[in-house]
Order: structure tokens, then C-alpha cells, then sequence
């Protein structure tokens, strides 16, 4: 369904500046997510640290022309642009969504809950769509704003909708209710997820259930007995439960658990009936009571259920991104391939692969070509746009549209089966590239995926991007909106791998990155990273680089400046930006205190360097005995920054605060942080609730038993007191696993128990006592540090602190990236 953009103005009672009244059928709000320039309208919202009126000429330049603002805006210099004024951005885009939910009367199932939402809907979407043409969420979009942009999808050809809502605080829900408008409504587990910002759980509870104030049915699991009061205090909708106990409608009577699938058996409306699901741990069980119960409520047979059921399969709820060979990136988001999800990881190819080649192989989307044959050409008008080199087509449907194809001047490639692409072609024919891989369950393209990757050794680091921003934004909750931030990505990103680091910060718009040396900038500069660079180490050798490649070189002493400045005249060079070092206690680098109005005055005599920012560095601003020290600090950078002023008469960035110092000493903003170890996970003050980014895992070779009389590896140090089952993993000292560890120092995890390390670790192996763990069998997965076992602790393990421990894990070890 498409709008003209003087109908919108209409709906969402804005004052309008149309200069010509346009279609509109996409909704953006995000300028890095731009598909359809011409027909798109932009909202500039505000999030916490970010105002979309800041963004309006990036996405005019795009190609932008439409724009609902909220602001005092100057709009007089986009002449050929349509304006919509209105109160609060935010609250017309779910006012104009609601108003076009209001025009279809298809069934709608709105889910909430603490845990298991997007499960359950995904799963509903997979039993449900040969019944149904579904419209649903994508991924997880369950917030204020992810929720109006998943409802503006439906269209005329769809005939159920299933949506879920998210919130974090009261008074979020009853605005989510408005614009789904469900009638059938799923609540989910409640668990502690989102407690935060709730006085108690029963306030979280009837926020929740607001979703269902006008559903005809709600279907939830009864055993929890305040949810069940609960609802029956608030809710005046027909009931539809499942549970354990007898009042449940659906009522569960046993589950038979083999080795890879469970048989839950139940009765309903008087009768036996039971499913069997290819899973066996408690959460997918109970995601697929849920989804059972409200089969049977849609009148699913049971014969169907029965078929449904055993084809499920797990929801991969992150895309991957893997290093393949032929200097190739994989990335890999291979179990669906609706037109909603192609498009966030169409974007999200585009950012990561910046000025590399681009493929996309892709299967038929999951959509009905009769109902959707404009899906196909918005498609491939996509595929133009974003200047694709690449499009691997693999289904029947492709081929009806391989005229239009061709017509994009780029390589074509169609195939009726993944069998038949597998035999035709081999890995040598992607060199130099990113490539996407997007494919319907049904074609399974896992076995593309597992084809193109790397057969190196088992030992990964798999680094959770969703998590590295969810630090990111955690920290920034105690910046003030004005303060930068310099995100640390020295050292191979702390072990995480710089250039995919530094991508998604640029992404998500950090200000500045900074890095130990030139060569890990002008391998960001050669990835397509556009951000500032600070180099905090530089040297004479290094100069060359630091102007091809457009780093801001840290001067830290007088050699260091006279040398670089020497080397600008030789090059003509006025005014190249630096960063001024000053020493305030650490005695590591920088000018002295006293040096501060003679390198202020050399600086304003010769013009050569303009500074960017004064910095220094604290001491210990994460120990709380060390306050009185790292305060002196501040009052000494505070003086330095005076003087420098008085002397250079422009203003510069000041930052000192590391990741510790943002909490703890909130006063040291600044004008930029420089957030470090804190970024990928390990807070040492022990007060903000951050996320594992990385986890590192290996897998286990060989399983023997070994009598107590026999010792464990070299020179005989592995001493066994008991006959016991000894564990060979694929992972030694090589590979950054601290030799300091052997001999029952340190533990690994496996099947939820640690298995201490025994006898000593070799170069590229390791062994773990297993004897208490019956179920271990070799290939399976063991876990070195990740959320079973913290870095720090295996830090600790190794005495010594989370940083080297994360530092040093070798580059031989592949990383994995993700996004959840």
C-alpha cells in the first residue's frame, strides 16, 4: 500500500512544506539504511545520544527528498525537498502506522514476554506458512520504533500478521498496542530480563499485558500462578492455557527426552495427542507448547501438527561473518529469506564491505511470487542501486525474471537447485570479495555455508558484535550528549580483530579511533574506514604513512615534534592535525607540565601542526585508593589545558578518562572519553552490567582413559590420583592459551562443568580431566573463556589481568563475528 506524502501530512496533522507530492511506501529513520531513495520518507528521531535532524543532509545526499522533522530546521537550502513539521517525530511515525494498521482486518497475533518472543514467533512463522501468507517482524524489532517499521509491511496480500513487543519501562506498551492492534495475543516466559526499569515484577507484568487489552484470545502457560492472577485481574479476553497443571487446557502429561528430540505428550479437549519437536533443551520446549496451543486455537489439524513439528528448526538469530579462503568474507544469514530480512543484511553487506566486491547468493524469497512479483523487481532494482558485482539466483522463480536481470550489466548466475549451483561451480571462483549469503530454510543453504568456509582447526573466537554495541551504548549512558568518544581498537582490537571492530563502530558512528601504531591505521584506511585515527605511537619511519593515509599522529616529546615538523616543510604541509601528549603522572610519554607553553608556542610560531585534542592518561582510575591520586590528575590536566588555550587562542578536544574513569569519575568527560577494555566486555570496577563480546572455543580431538599409575603430557608433570578420562583439545600455547595454566591451574568448560587442565600445555594442544563428565564425546565444543568463564577469571587463573589474556590470543585463531 503506498501514500502520497500530502496524505501522510494529512494523517499525522503536520504543517507541510510540498513541493511536490510524491509516492511513499518505505519509512526510514536511520541515514545508513537507505534502499529506495526516491520513494522513501525519513523521520528525524531522537534517541539518546543522537538527533536524526543532524542526518538530513547525509540522507538528502543519498537521494532523500521527503522528511518529517520536529525542529526548527533551516529548510530553505532544500528547495526540492517535501517537509512535514510536526510535534514529536517519534510519535507521527506510530500515529501514521497505526492509522495504516487500521486498514486491514487480517488476524493478528501480538507476543510479549520476557524471554522467548522472537522464538516463538519465528517458529509460528515456520509451522504456519504453507496455512498462511504472514506478515511478521523482522528479527527482533520489537521496540518503539522497531515495531511501527515492522507493522508498515502489511499490504493487501497478506492474511495474518504476527509482531512482538519489547519495552523496557511503563507507559511504552499501550503505544506499541495501538499500532499492532493484535487480536490474538501470546505472553511469553516472564523471567528478570528488563527488571531495571520496573519498581517490582508485578509492575513489569501489567505493563506487559496492556499488549492484550482488546485481544479476543490470550495464550499463555498457566503454572506461574501470579501471571496467571494476574491476567485474570487485567485481561478480560477468552483464555487459552497450557501447563502442567489440571486447570490447563492444554494440558501437558509427559515428556520423553531422547538423545536430539523430545515427544511431549498432552491432552486437549479430552483427547491424547502428542508432537514431537527435534530439540530437548526446557526453553525450546516450552517456546513449543506455545506454539502448539496456538496451532490447535487456528484449527491446524493434528495430523498437520505432527508434520509441522519435526521440520522445525533451531532460529539462527545472528548473522555471521566469517573470514573464508581467497581473501573472502562470508556473511553468512543462510535460514530465511523473507524481502524484510534481505534488506538488513543487503545493508548490511554494503557497510561491511565498503569499496571491496560484492556477491549475493540468494534463493527464492519465502513470499508467493503471484502475490508478490513486485517484490522481485524492487529486487533487482536493489541489486542496481547498491552497485552489486555479483548475484548468485538460485529457485525457479529467479529465472522468470532473468531479462531483468541481465539488464543490470553485472555477473548472473541462475540455478534451480543448491545441489545443482554446488556442482557446477568451486570456491575458486569467489577471490577478493564479501559475499552474502541469504537463503529459504528449504534450500539449505548451510551446505553452501560449510562449502565456501575455511577447513582450518577447530579452535574459534567468536566475537559478538550485538554485544560490542551494547557496551558501546552502555557506557554511553553516562556521557552527556556532547561528550565523544574514542573507541580503542590498538592491538588487534583487543584481540577481536580491528577492521570488523572498527566497521561496526564506524557504523554506529563513533567519533574517533585509536590505534598503538601506523600500520593497524593504514590497514583500517585500506578496509574503507573513514573515521579520525589517532596513532598514539609514531616515529620518523612512519611519517610517510601518517599523510598517505590520513592518521592524526599523537606528539608526545620535542624530538618527536621537531622531527614530524621538519618533515611537513619538506612537504609544504601547513596545519596537519595532531594530538598533544602530556605526562601527568603516568611517566610513560608526554611533555612534561612545565613544557606546556613552550610546545604552545612553538606550535602557534611554525603553523606546521594543528592540534585536534590535548590528552593524557590516568594512573589508576579504577582503584578506589588511588581517588586522591587520579584527582590530582585531573586538577594538573586542567592547568595544562589552560595554558595551551591562553597560548594556541582556538579551542581543541581534552580527554583523559579510559573506560574505568567514565563511571567512576564522571567529572573527567571532558570532551571525549577513550573507551578501551570496557568496549569488549570486562569492567574493572565492578558496576555496569556489561556483555561477553568474546568467547573462545575449541573442540576436542581424542578421548582415552589413562590408570592412575601413568602421568599426563611433558615431563611427566600431569599426575593423575585416580584412574581417569582424559580429554586431548584442539588449542595450545601457540594459540595464546598461557602455559601458566597447565597442571590443574586453570579449568575449561564443557556439558556445564569445568575440566581442570592437566599436565603441561603443549604448542598447539592441551589436556582437560574429563572423568566427571560422561557425556562429553570427542568433537564436542569446549569452552576456554566466553559467558561461562569470564576472561578475568581465567586473567586471574594465569595471574595476570584481562587484558594481556585477551591480547594475546593468536591471529592463527579465526575469528567469527556476529550480530545477534
Amino acid at each position: 500500500m503506498t501514500y502520497t506524502i500530502q496524505k501522510i501530512a494529512e494523517i499525522i496533522n503536520a504543517n507541510s512544506r510540498i513541493v511536490t507530492n510524491e509516492i511513499i511506501d518505505q519509512i526510514i529513520y536511520d541515514s545508513r539504511k537507505i534502499t529506495v531513495p526516491k520513494t522513501s520518507l525519513f523521520f528525524a528521531l531522537h534517541t539518546n545520544r543522537k538527533n536524526g535532524h543532524d542526518f538530513i543532509n547525509e540522507v538528502y545526499e543519498r537521494g532523500v527528498r521527503n522528511f518529517v522533522i520536529d525542529e526548527n530546521f533551516n529548510t530553505s537550502t532544500f528547495t526540492d525537498c517535501n517537509f512535514l513539521i510536526v510535534k514529536n517525530t517519534l510519535d507521527s511515525l506510530q500515529q501514521l502506522v497505526a492509522n495504516h494498521r487500521k486498514q486491514f482486518k487480517l488476524p493478528t497475533i501480538g507476543i510479549t514476554g520476557s524471554n522467548g518472543k522472537t522464538i516463538v514467533k519465528e517458529w509460528l512463522n515456520q509451522l504456519l506458512q504453507t496455512n498462511y501468507n504472514i506478515v511478521r517482524s523482522p528479527r527482533s524489532y520489537n521496540s518503539q520504533i522497531g515495531v511501527p517499521i515492522s507493522v508498515w509491511q502489511i499490504n493487501k496480500d497478506h492474511n495474518l500478521g504476527i509482531f512482538e513487543a519489547g519495552i523496557s519501562t511503563i507507559n511504552e506498551m499501550e503505544k506499541l498496542e495501538r499500532i499492532i492492534q493484535p487480536t490474538i495475543g501470546i505472553l511469553t516466559n516472564i523471567g528478570t530480563a528488563h527488571d531495571d526499569g520496573f519498581i517490582n515484577s508485578t509492575e513489569k507484568v501489567i505493563e506487559k499485558l496492556k499488549l492484550f487489552n482488546n485481544v479476543d484470545t490470550l495464550i499463555f502457560n498457566s503454572d506461574n500462578g501470579i501471571v496467571t492472577k494476574l491476567i485474570s485481574e487485567n485481561i478480560t479476553a477468552n483464555l487459552l492455557t497450557w501447563g502442567k497443571s489440571d486447570h490447563a487446557q492444554l494440558k501437558i502429561i509427559k515428556q520423553n527426552i531422547s538423545t536430539s528430540s523430545t515427544t511431549i505428550n498432552a491432552i486437549f479437549k479430552n483427547e491424547n495427542i502428542d508432537v514431537t519437536i527435534p530439540f530437548t533443551d526446557e526453553a525450546s520446549i516450552n517456546n513449543a507448547c506455545t506454539c502448539w496451543v496456538t496451532l490447535l486455537f487456528l484449527n491446524i489439524s493434528q495430523q498437520n501438527i505432527q508434520h509441522y513439528f519435526k521440520q522445525l528448526h533451531s532460529v539462527e538469530m545472528r548473522m555471521q561473518l566469517l573470514p573464508i579462503s581467497n581473501n573472502c568474507v562470508l556473511l553468512n544469514d543462510s535460514y530465511s529469506n523473507d524481502s524484510s530480512s534481505f534488506y538488513i543484511a543487503l545493508n548490511y553487506l554494503i557497510s561491511n564491505a565498503a569499496n571491496n566486491k560484492k556477491t549475493i547468493i540468494v534463493s527464492d524469497f519465502s513470499e508467493s511470487v503471484k502475490q508478490n512479483s513486485d517484490l522481485y523487481k524492487k529486487f533487482i532494482e536493489q541489486i542496481g542501486d547498491k552497485k552489486v558485482t555479483k548475484i548468485i539466483c538460485i529457485g525457479n522463480t529467479h529465472f522468470l525474471f532473468k531479462e531483468a536481470y541481465e539488464k543490470l550489466n553485472i555477473e548472473c548466475y541462475f540455478y534451480n537447485t543448491t545441489e545443482s549451483f554446488l556442482t557446477a561451480t568451486t570456491t575458486h571462483a569467489f577471490k577478493n570479495e564479501y559475499i552474502l549469503l541469504k537463503g529459504s530454510r528449504v534450500f539449505n543453504f548451510e551446505k553452501i555455508a560449510k562449502w565456501l568456509q575455511q577447513k582450518t582447526h577447530q579452535t574459534v573466537m567468536e566475537i559478538n558484535l550485538t554485544a560490542l554495541i551494547y557496551n558501546l551504548k552502555e557506557y554511553q549512558k553516562h556521557l552527556l550528549p556532547t561528550t565523544k568518544t574514542m573507541a580503542m581498537v590498538k592491538a588487534f582490537s583487543y584481540g577481536s580483530g580491528s577492521v570488523e571492530i572498527a566497521k561496526t563502530l564506524q557504523y554506529y558512528k563513533v567519533d574517533y579511533l585509536g590505534v598503538a601504531y601506523a600500520d593497524e591505521g593504514i590497514e583500517l584506511r585500506n578496509a574503507g574506514i573513514s573515521l579520525p585515527i589517532l596513532v598514539l605511537n609514531v616515529d620518523e619511519e612512519n611519517f610517510d604513512s601518517l599523510i598517505e593515509f590520513n592518521l592524526e599522529p599523537e606528539i608526545y616529546s620535542f624530538n618527536i615534534y621537531h622531527s614530524f615538523h621538519t618533515y611537513l616543510l619538506t612537504q609544504g604541509i601547513q596545519n596537519f592535525p595532531v594530538h598533544i601528549k602530556f605526562n601527568t603522572g603516568m611517566n610513560r610519554l608526554g611533555f612534561e607540565v612545565d613544557d606546556a607553553l613552550n610546545i604552545g608556542n612553538l606550535l602557534v610560531k611554525n603553523k606546521s601542526m594543528h592540534v585536534q585534542s590535548v590528552l593524557s592518561h590516568l594512573v589508576a582510575s579504577d582503584t578506589e585508593n588511588l581517588d586522591s591520586y587520579t584527582l590530582q590528575q585531573f586538577k594538573i590536566f586542567d592547568d595544562i589545558c589552560n595554558k595551551l588555550f591562553n597560548c594556541l587562542n582556538y579551542k581543541f578536544i581534552k580527554h583523559i578518562a579510559n573506560s574505568a574513569s567514565i563511571f567512576r569519575h564522571p567529572n573527567s568527560q571532558y570532551d571525549m572519553v577513550r573507551l578501551g577494555i570496557g568496549l569488549y566486555g570486562v569492567d574493572t570496577t565492578k558496576n555496569l552490567s556489561l556483555q561477553t563480546v568474546s568467547t573462545l572455543k575449541t573442540t576436542i580431538a581424542q578421548i582415552r582413559t589413562v590408570k592412575k599409575t601413568e602421568t599426563i603430557g611433558y615431563n611427566k608433570q600431569g599426575i593423575l590420583i585416580r584412574d581417569s578420562k582424559i580429554a586431548t583439545v584442539r588449542l595450545g600455547y601457540a594459540d595464546g592459551l598461557n602455559r601458566s595454566l597447565s597442571n590443574q591451574v586453570g579449568s575449561m568448560f564443557l556439558h556445564g562443568k569445568l575440566a581442570p587442565i592437566v599436565g603441561n600445555i603443549c604448542m598447539d594442544m592441551a589436556m582437560i580431566d574429563i572423568t566427571d563428565i560422561d557425556e562429553a564425546k570427542e568433537n564436542d565444543v569446549v569452552e576456554i573463556f566466553g559467558k561461562n568463564i569470564s576472561v578475568e577469571q581465567v586473567a586471574k587463573w594465569s595471574n595476570t589481568i584481562a587484558y594481556e589474556t585477551l591480547s594475546t590470543i593468536s591471529q592463527r585463531v579465526r575469528r567469527i563475528y556476529f550480530e545477534e
